[in-house]
């Protein structure tokens, strides 16, 4: 099998991060106008390389003010750093459908190197609309990954105290990755014909 290449479907692909808020709650957080590309050779996954980039400027927690305040200096400084961007190309398969990806994710304009455990969700042929009308069948692949980082990391710092030495924002951030991967034009997919 050749190499494919796959482009995130940026209207169903998207980053949510959740924080410990006052020590006692979590707190989530989405990052939608997420762009990628997959690059894998369906018989050989482990040479796979992923690159995606989110728009950190649209931050949504459904609270108006924690996203303004998301988005200064404070924490993400989306006017100097807008985005938020990863490269894997470490691949390690651990089952049929699991896999990690280490790679350099950058926020905030630090760049750590990052594991991410991945679920390979499937992949189906699937419609495809340009203008009203279907251009499909085209194929869709689905992913799912998540990590934890230490948001200190990446220079994402501030907090206040609260009582007995409480923090209002947790150190450590989970973040999930939902991915909605097209095959580019032309492509052969696992189980399709040449």
């Amino acid at each position: 099998m050749a190499m494919t290449t796959w482009f995130f479907e940026p209207g169903h692909s998207a980053a949510e991060f959740r924080a410990r808020h006052m020590m006692v709650a979590l707190v989530r957080g989405q990052l939608k106008n997420m762009h990628g590309r997959l690059e894998v050779d369906p018989d050989a996954p482990e040479t796979a390389r992923v690159q995606a980039t989110v728009d950190a400027t649209h931050v949504y927690t459904g609270e108006p003010q924690r996203d303004a305040h998301l988005r200064s200096a404070d924490f993400f400084d989306v006017e100097h750093h807008p985005t938020w961007t990863f490269t894997g190309t470490d691949v390690r398969q651990m089952s049929g459908t699991e896999f990690r990806v280490i790679g350099d994710l950058t926020v905030r304009g630090v760049t750590r190197s990052v594991c991410f455990d991945v679920t390979y969700l499937g992949q189906w042929n699937t419609p495809w609309w340009e203008d009203g009308r279907n251009l499909g069948p085209r194929r869709r692949a689905g992913f799912t990954a998540t990590t934890r980082i230490n948001r200190h990391d990446f220079g994402v710092s501030w907090n206040d105290v609260v009582d007995r030495g409480g923090v209002v924002v947790s150190d450590e951030i989970d973040v999930v990755v939902d991915v909605e991967a097209v095959l580019e034009p032309g492509g052969t997919a696992p189980g399709e014909a040449r």
